[in-house]
């Protein structure tokens, strides 16, 4: 877990502190000074943290550190001192840099609402804490303001961006009777609502909320270093005492001590981890928490969120089905010039269709868009209403026999009048590479199942998943909803989800790992733990391939300097190495492992194997 940023500050100071120290003494001719001053400045903070450590019982790999530098003291190896305070502080410096503030996701959400509204009483405006406000109250949301709660149109017409919601980059036309959600922002033109939730019970409430249980609840994952330290220390100062008692000299403690430092830990492993950050950052992805590629490799349940990730996220409208006594075009028209005020992610397509076509929308009037009723509205004296196929047959029975055989993906149904008039067909496909991409996440990946979890109706996801290969699928799933399934199935194995959308945010924070595509929400990219700049599932695969090859390599530094280490530590019990001459041996054990961690920011020939 990250440092908070006074902690990172320090660390980094006090890397300085060596570096400079360990420049001028060596500029000096030798001169000890400056190594005693970040003994003292430098490496008495740092032992003293790891004091508090050892009286916790926390016994990682940079209490290790912590006795070398007691131990280098002791012996009057400064620079060797020196060396341990600045890879210690330096490593950690590194890492923290990089890692991100685990409330950033939570900022972002906040600065987005505002702490005041305007409540309308009389025609009088008077400002009221968000607190203060009733359902029924009449407010007003000037333009450019954030609506403060859930609500309904009652005079303006104007336009408002909800995108934070839908995940869909459109912006939604608002007439009277049509509802308002709070978080969304309001265009060019003032708009009067009456409030029907209270700020407390909005829609934007509770994805704040969801997201701060998020945020306390992710899993606080042992690191790679602190597992592989937590064996390695004890080893290290058990061959240190038995030489001690073996020899009767202190000396030998010390040389075990000075040899055993683990920098391959502190140093190698923060360096591939940095490593592998700036080559995914040279692919397009984005890693906004380090910590994510140490687990990519352990994930074994991959849930997939579906517009936008699974698709293309561009539902396309493919067929205009008119009833007698109508004619495609008219159908297109009517149903074009109610979703001008609709929020529903196929408005835009049939707005793209109409517009295709040359069929400019007529002004509508009494828009009302409830909840499981579907749009209704006004359009040249005819009462028009767009809905589900299931809702048209409850209104109008005898349309059952009317209406043409239902098939996978998305429709729309069309009444004029409280009579059929026609459907409207939609398709949004599967990006081309998901069902290869999909299939192979287990034979090379390890992966045991994909899930497949979405906000929309069920014929639509059911659709997708046949095409994509994925058999276990949750149709119908709110924010809230999704959230507590990822955290149900990461209890039982580690999750990798991915998503975009701000209403994906929640789900990101509670997977193992949350991989975000594109760049649509700033919400969405600070929960995330991996931001796909383009969003391809070819990227994914790269970032999958980076992970490993990243633990991989790190586990080669690490492992090997230990062995290595482990090699020099029977030397020096036996008497063969001086604690000089085990410092030397170390910083040829720390370069070599370096060295080899560096590797990790060299492409390879290939990052994918689909």
């Amino acid at each position: 877990m990250a440092l908070p940023p006074s902690g990172a500050r320090t660390q980094a100071l006090i890397a300085i502190l060596a570096l400079v120290a360990i420049a001028l003494h060596l500029a000096l001719h030798w001169t000890p000074w400056p190594l005693w001053l970040a003994l003292v400045l430098g490496g008495t903070p740092l032992v003293f943290e790891l004091l508090k450590k050892l009286a916790r019982r926390e016994f990682g790999s940079d209490l290790l550190a912590g006795i070398s530098i007691v131990a280098s003291v002791w012996l009057g190896e400064y620079l060797a001192g020196t060396l341990v305070v600045l890879m210690l502080s330096g490593g950690e410096a590194l890492e923290n840099y990089a890692v991100r503030n685990a409330s950033s996701a939570l900022d972002a959400l906040a600065k987005r609402m505002p702490t005041r509204a305007h409540r309308s009483i009389n025609g009088q405006l008077d400002d009221v804490a968000l607190d203060e406000i009733a359902i029924g109250d009449t407010l007003v949301v000037m333009p450019h303001e954030t609506c403060p709660v859930d609500g309904v149109v009652t005079a303006g017409h104007g336009s408002m961006d909800e995108s934070y919601l839908t995940g869909e980059p459109y912006v939604m036309s608002k007439t009277p009777g049509v509802t308002v959600l709070s978080g969304a922002i309001n265009g060019a033109s003032a708009l009067t609502i009456t409030a029907e939730k209270r700020a407390v019970d909005s829609r934007y409430a509770k994805i704040m909320q969801v997201m701060r249980e998020s945020e306390t609840r992710r899993p606080q994952l042992r690191r790679l270093g602190d597992q592989l330290g937590a064996i390695y220390t004890p080893v290290a100062v058990a061959i240190a005492v038995a030489a001690w008692w073996w020899s009767g000299d202190p000396v030998r403690f010390l040389a075990v001590l000075v040899i055993a430092t683990p920098c391959p830990l502190l140093i190698a492993i923060p360096v591939a981890i940095i490593g592998s950050v700036s080559l995914a950052a040279r692919r397009g992805i984005i890693v906004k928490d380090p910590a994510a590629l140490e687990r990519l490799s352990t994930c074994r349940v991959v849930i997939f969120d579906k517009t936008g990730t699974l698709t293309y996220g561009r539902p396309a409208l493919t067929e205009t089905i008119a009833a007698v006594g109508h004619t495609r075009e008219d159908v297109l028209q009517l149903v074009a010039s109610l979703e001008v005020y609709s929020k529903h992610p196929l408005a835009g397509s049939i707005l793209d269709a109409a517009k295709a076509a040359q069929l400019a929308p007529v002004a509508a009037s009494e828009v009302h868009e409830r909840p499981g009723a579907g749009l209704v509205g006004t359009i040249g004296g005819r009462e028009v209403v767009v809905t589900s196929r299931k809702q048209l047959v409850a209104q109008l029975p005898n349309a059952a026999a009317l209406l043409p055989p239902q098939t996978g993906g998305m429709e729309c149904v069309v009444s004029v009048d409280g009579r059929y008039a026609g459907v409207l067909k939609f398709r949004d496909e599967p990006r081309q590479d998901s069902s290869t991409f999909i299939k192979h996440l287990g034979p090379r990946h390890r992966f045991t199942r994909a899930l497949l979890v979405s906000g929309d109706r069920e014929s639509e996801v059911r659709y997708l998943s046949e095409r994509v290969g994925i058999t276990e699928i949750y149709a119908g799933q709110t924010p809230e909803q999704k959230v507590a399934l990822v955290r149900a199935e990461t209890a039982k194995a580690p999750t990798l989800f991915l998503g975009d959308g701000i209403n994906d945010a929640p789900a990101l924070t509670a997977a193992t790992v949350g991989i975000a595509f594109g760049q649509g929400s700033d919400v969405t990219a600070e929960a995330a733990g991996l931001v796909v700049l383009d969003s391809a599932l070819l990227k994914v695969d790269e970032i999958l391939h980076i992970g490993a090859r990243m633990r991989t390599i790190a586990l080669q530094s690490a492992v090997g300097g230990m062995l290595l280490s482990v090699a020099g530590m029977a030397l020096a019990a036996t008497g063969h190495l001086s604690p000089v001459e085990g410092a030397i041996g170390q910083e040829v054990i720390d370069v070599l492992a370096v060295l080899n961690a560096l590797r990790v920011a060299i492409r390879p020939k290939s990052l994918t194997d689909y």
